[in-house]
């Protein structure tokens, strides 16, 4: 990796300047006028580490067991769509880099490489499958098969896009798949975004995706497979406790990235009421906003077992494949590493909440 290339913002330059401007501006965009894409970052920015001195940091251990799976850092690659649109190796290049670093990989279903594809491809990788629930439950049926035949070892599913939010971006530049590319998982018709006025994306999103979701088809899921199920697009405690009371194996504060309800909450915001009301009885995962290793530090910290990256494997992606998407997953542990070090951690369990608290504790000062 040159020199010039050492943090997660320098990949992301890279890519402004390398990628088109219609896959820039989906990889890029939230919705509306992006508020809450703007705060994941900075809440994170709004909180301080308190380091502890003296403690004996010398054998650091970052590895953990989730959802029986003994991984080796508490940073994760979270399910984002269309990989192939920043290197033709896709999602198979993004699973092997996480599995480089003894990660867990999450592949999105709006993937342009297929289960099966991932699954040969990075076959030492643990890997989650993101499950959006199409209105042809054959579909979402055989879709969820796949993922138990090829080896996933839980099920995520996103409750937060009944509909997809409106994103300025995507609709300026008529966003859809590039030419020659294609949905992964799916044949003929379902494989492909058709070139329209407004977003590709959306009209396929509101063609297919089931808007009458509701809490019982947690139920209905359960009943179809033993894989675990973990909830992506928590935002409340509420609805955290309603996952945890349906047997649901993990909550997953997210808000999309910022791009489905704008001037929805920061994920680190909603994390410690969501921690306080369920963290005792199932994991809960974080992604949205990480950028540094000392927000991974910030989100365990506050209850968060796990934290996920989206975005910056792009950036990774786009300058060089696999070792791309490798050496920006490597900055961020190497800088929660560091993180761990200074604050006077050596293994994940000493790290305390006492030790990250708001600006506001020292704004009298």
């Amino acid at each position: 990796m040159s020199n010039k290339f050492i943090s997660v913002k320098d990949f992301e330059n890279y890519a402004v300047g390398a990628l088109p401007r219609t896959v820039l501006g989906y990889y890029q965009s939230g919705a509306c006028d992006e508020y809450t894409l703007s705060i994941n970052n900075k809440a994170f920015n709004k909180l301080r580490i308190v380091p502890r001195m003296l403690r004996d940091v010398q054998n650091r251990d970052l590895s953990i067991t989730i959802q029986g799976e003994r991984v080796n850092v508490p940073i994760g690659i979270s399910p984002c769509a269309m990989h192939k649109m920043a290197h033709e190796d896709g999602e198979c290049a993004s699973a092997r880099a996480a599995g480089k670093h003894g990660a867990i990989f999450i592949l999105s279903t709006l993937s342009t490489c297929s289960l099966e594809e991932v699954a040969t491809a990075a076959p030492n990788t643990v890997k989650w499958f993101q499950l959006y629930i199409y209105k042809d439950r054959v579909l979402t049926t055989s879709l969820i098969r796949r993922a138990e035949n090829s080896g996933y070892k839980a099920l995520v599913l996103t409750v937060d896009a009944p509909v997809f939010g409106i994103r300025y971006k995507d609709i300026k530049n008529n966003f859809s798949l590039p030419s020659g590319l294609k949905l992964g998982n799916f044949s003929e018709e379902l494989s492909v975004m058709n070139q329209t006025d407004g977003s590709g994306l959306t009209k396929y999103v509101m063609n297919l995706f089931d808007d009458h979701l509701v809490w019982d088809d947690i139920k209905w899921l359960k009943s179809i497979t033993n894989l675990p199920i973990i909830v992506k697009g928590i935002l409340s405690a509420a609805d955290a406790k309603i996952a945890a009371d349906l047997g649901c194996d993990g909550v997953f504060v997210s808000n999309h990235g910022g791009r489905q309800l704008d001037t929805a909450p920061a994920t680190i915001e909603v994390l410690p009421s969501i921690a306080r009301e369920v963290g005792h009885r199932v994991d809960i995962y974080l992604d949205c906003g990480i950028r540094h290793g000392t927000d991974v530090f910030k989100a365990l910290a506050l209850g968060a077992k796990m934290v996920f990256l989206a975005q910056p494997i792009l950036w990774g992606l786009t300058y060089d494949g696999q070792k791309g998407a490798e050496d920006v997953f490597g900055i961020v542990v190497n800088e929660f590493d560091n993180a761990m070090a200074l604050a006077g951690c050596a293994s994940l369990d000493q790290i305390e909440k006492e030790m990250v608290v708001h600006k506001s504790v020292y704004s009298k000062l």
